[in-house]
């Protein structure tokens, strides 16, 4: 609530709104009037680590990053409120403050379209919501895009959830989810950038891995529901449109 005016008392009205120095001033009593700030904030935090280059099916995890923040950013100055960004990877590679406008925006998506990570090569949610915490005092509404395919981040996503409205959106790869059966396969982990051959013909190898990344999920969808924070999962050959009009609408 931000305050409006000030109006002479009237029968009913509540006495904790009484605005003591213009009564006195005036010898009549008068009220302060609030209204509801409509004005939002919305700051986008953007993974830009390696990983997030991955793609097997129609476009890249980035490439769908990219997508859902330019949908978000338009809706959010359609709505006359403003609008920010964080890109990391195992650090804060960039930070655009809040703003309005139309040309603002479109800086944002020529940033999300070129920007690539710098020394840092992982990834660290953490690091991301702390700085993120510290750069925004006030209450803001907060989009989290990436895999989550980081080091434990419960903790800094409890504070953040505690502080502002946090929506995690997860992307990821059929891949990620399900290796194909192709024979030997030589892979690398984009971020370590270590190598190895894996026989994807091998049924135990093909389930040992479907159950690594099932783990991760039951981890992402337990450390935001323990924080109160909300998740969505979409993957990089879905409608993506779609998944964000059922959230919304549930919300």
């Amino acid at each position: 609530m931000s305050f409006s005016e000030v109006r002479e008392y009237s029968p009913g009205d509540d006495v904790r709104a009484i605005d003591w120095n213009v009564t006195a001033r005036l010898s009549i009593p008068f009220v302060k009037v609030f209204e509801e700030e409509r004005e939002l904030t919305v700051m986008l935090l953007v993974d830009v680590s390696n990983s997030a280059l991955f793609g097997t099916r129609k476009q890249r995890k980035r490439d769908m990053f990219t997508e859902i923040c330019a949908v978000l950013s338009f809706s959010a100055i359609t709505n006359n409120d403003k609008v920010g960004i964080i890109f990391f990877s195992d650090k804060v590679e960039q930070y655009i403050p809040p703003k309005k406008g139309k040309s603002h925006i479109l800086r944002i998506i020529r940033e999300l379209i070129t920007v690539e990570p710098g020394a840092g090569k992982g990834t660290d949610i953490g690091a991301c919501l702390r700085f993120f915490n510290n750069a925004s005092k006030k209450r803001t509404i907060a989009f989290l895009l990436s895999d989550f395919f980081s080091a434990p981040y419960e903790e800094p996503l409890k504070l953040t959830a505690r502080r502002h409205d946090l929506v995690g959106i997860q992307v990821y790869d059929a891949v990620d989810a399900q290796l194909p059966d192709i024979g030997m396969l030589q892979v690398q982990d984009s971020e370590t950038l270590q190598a190895q051959w894996i026989d994807t013909g091998d049924k135990a190898v093909r389930e040992y891995y479907k159950d690594m990344f099932d783990n991760h999920q039951q981890y992402c969808r337990q450390a935001f529901r323990k924080t109160g924070a909300s998740l969505m999962t979409i993957r990089t050959d879905e409608d993506y449109v779609k998944v964000l009009q059922g959230f919304f609408m549930g919300r």
